[in-house]
């Protein structure tokens, strides 16, 4: 078995990034939701033009009429207008893209009068909640596969020895990137993002071969076989939450 798809791994060692953009996307979209259904609430019948039952004269009493009356009364000359959609000119994908960007790094990134600690704490329940769930799901995908190829308890033992190592390593290399810049939650480095997951995938190469000095050739194809990644498992299950904090903006 190959770990053929190393970059995984960085996209695992990158999830804490995703969570945060998808935290950010979440709240743009459920204030949309709000406004759209504010609007909706307060739109005229569009079949008889009547004003919605809340507005309509007489409150609920007015919602309970039959239709051919709601009808008239919608037709009067007191009949509301039809609520009208913000006239201001849409965000630019462009213009959004640099929003969400400075969003994210207010989130992800560190206060110039932040310490380490206060940073912690305010960012490891964001991690422990972003990671619990792909955690117990690579572990139960582990167990599952462990069990397809008769691994023993013994060389599951022999396997976390082995990981323990390789988070270290992973923990290591992850805090230099980000000293360094190459992994920033300011700007977008693009460079920096692939020159990391280049790194990561020749730690996870290494984890290859630990791996294969525990398990044989036959139980690396069945566990491989049963749709388990190791690239993936290592990733999600590294202890994150070690990482030292990013330093604060520069100028900041």
């Amino acid at each position: 078995m190959s770990l053929r798809t190393p970059l995984l791994a960085g996209a695992a060692a990158l999830g804490i990034l995703a969570a945060g953009w998808m935290y950010v996307e979440n709240r743009d979209l459920s204030r949309e939701v709000a406004r759209l259904r504010a609007i909706e609430r307060a739109r005229p019948d569009p079949w008889t033009g009547a004003p919605p039952p809340a507005a309509a004269a007489g409150g609920e009493r007015a919602s309970a009429l039959p239709l051919p009356i709601r009808a008239l009364a919608g037709r009067g000359a007191g009949a509301e207008s039809p609520p009208q959609l913000d006239d201001k000119p849409k965000e630019t994908r462009l213009e959004r893209r640099l929003r969400r960007q400075n969003e994210l790094a207010a989130l992800l990134g560190r206060d110039a009068d932040e310490s380490e600690e206060d940073y912690r704490a305010r960012m490891l329940p964001f991690m422990k909640m972003a990671l619990e769930r792909p955690r117990t799901n690579v572990e139960e995908m582990r167990k599952q596969a462990e069990l397809a190829a008769n691994v023993t308890e013994a060389q599951r033992q022999e396997l976390d020895a082995a990981f323990d190592e390789v988070y270290a390593e992973l923990i290591d290399f992850t805090n230099t990137a980000i000293a360094d810049g190459q992994l920033t939650p300011y700007d977008r480095n693009v460079k920096g993002v692939l020159q990391y997951a280049g790194g990561l995938g020749a730690i996870l190469e290494g984890a290859e071969g630990r791996i294969g000095k525990v398990l044989s050739p036959e139980q690396l194809r069945a566990m491989y076989d049963t749709g388990f990644e190791w690239g993936e498992y290592l990733g999600v299950r590294a202890p994150w939450e070690q990482l030292r904090p990013p330093p604060p903006r520069p100028g900041s």
